[in-house]
């Protein structure tokens, strides 16, 4: 089968890392793979690079010469399969769909903005879904928000597959200890308004010194996906002088050797106001680790309070705090059992065979 990945670009986004890792499954399962982006930015070029899947760039700052472009690549090409990630790329390949096509194709929703329903342009997206085979979502939570903008769509096209996690690569260290006793939570999220370091950076600075001096956090990601681009970022840094937390949070670049950034701390953590079911969390269940993360989409259905996980309010900073007090704390044997908990739902949940055989069971419908 002749499968083509499209997505606006193979930035360093979650979106992007899903679908190259799908990719990557579909060839090792002997299917032909390519990609389709239309902005040049290569993250994960190297990956794809080294799994021989084949690049295709349109380049087009003109949306509308873009969009056309993106039609006839696509009406030209001979792809079995479409599978597009993300709100533009969808759209464009909707409408490189019509009046009719030869190639099934399948839509991915990847995150559950409420301000979806506030907004026409971001309705009108779904109401494409129409014109697709099927709309394939991370969270039942994004599932409910296209049924309520477009309720006449086929519950036989809506599907939930959760994220895949290569389960080898993000492993727990056996026996992992933390020798200095502070709690060590990582953050792998971009500098945007939507994943909450405000909010984050404010709910520490209501902790007392005591549960302070016990707490280091270390957040990673890159700040080129907003606009103006760096804002959060800048404002972030600010916060974290005027505050006097600069030896407490920790504001690093991007990585991409996650898996064994997360293998280095107690706890991962998420605080965004709202997501899809977020790679972070899943990478951090599969690398045995606790989760502290906002209760928001899907998250609450895999993370229990004190069970393998804290969970808290983005809105309330407050809820933040005590949420970073509970992991605080726990002993750290305890979150140790927390983590092993999370790393045997992912192995059930999340495991890339799986993933990619539910996508390969829909290309073949």
């Amino acid at each position: 089968m002749k499968v083509l990945c499209v997505i606006d670009s193979l930035g360093s986004g979650g979106a992007q890392r899903q679908l190259v890792n799908l990719a990557i499954g579909f060839k090792e399962k002997g299917h032909e793979v390519s990609f389709l982006v239309y902005h040049n930015i290569n993250f994960f070029q190297g990956q794809l690079d080294e799994a021989q899947i084949q690049i295709h760039y349109v380049i087009e700052a003109n949306y509308l010469k873009r969009l056309l472009k993106i039609r006839k690549f696509l009406r030209d090409g001979n792809q079995d399969a479409v599978l597009s990630f993300l709100e533009a790329s969808n759209f464009m390949c909707e409408i490189a769909s019509l009046p009719y096509r030869k190639w099934k194709l399948i839509v991915g929703e990847r995150n559950s903005n409420p301000n979806i329903l506030k907004s026409f342009k971001l309705r009108a997206y779904r109401w494409f879904h129409l014109f697709t085979d099927y709309i394939v979502a991370n969270s039942q939570e994004n599932i409910n928000i296209v049924s309520k903008i477009n309720p006449i769509l086929s519950k036989k096209k809506l599907r939930v597959i959760y994220n895949k996690v290569d389960v080898n690569l993000f492993s727990p260290v056996l026996n992992f200890k933390n020798e200095n006793k502070l709690l060590n939570v990582i953050v792998l999220a971009g500098y945007r308004k939507q994943k909450n370091i405000e909010g984050l950076i404010n709910g520490v600075n209501h902790l007392n010194d005591y549960y302070k001096n016990q707490l280091k956090i270390h957040w990673y990601g890159s700040a080129k996906n907003e606009y103006p681009e760096g804002e959060t970022l800048k404002n972030a840094q600010n916060m974290l002088k005027m505050y006097n937390l600069e030896e407490i949070i920790f504001l690093h670049e991007e990585v991409k050797n996650i898996a064994e950034k997360i293998k280095q701390y107690d706890v991962v953590g998420l605080f965004s106001f709202y997501e899809g079911f977020p790679n972070t969390i899943c990478e951090g269940m599969a690398s045995g680790k606790p989760i502290i993360a906002s209760a928001v989409s899907d998250v609450p259905v895999f993370i229990e309070e004190d069970i393998n996980g804290f969970l808290c309010d983005p809105n309330d900073t407050q809820s933040i705090a005590n949420a970073l007090i509970r992991a605080i704390e726990t002993p750290k044997e305890q979150l140790y059992e927390m983590g092993l908990r999370n790393r045997a739902k992912a192995e059930i949940m999340f495991s890339v065979e799986k993933t990619v055989d539910m996508y390969l069971e829909i290309f073949n419908d």
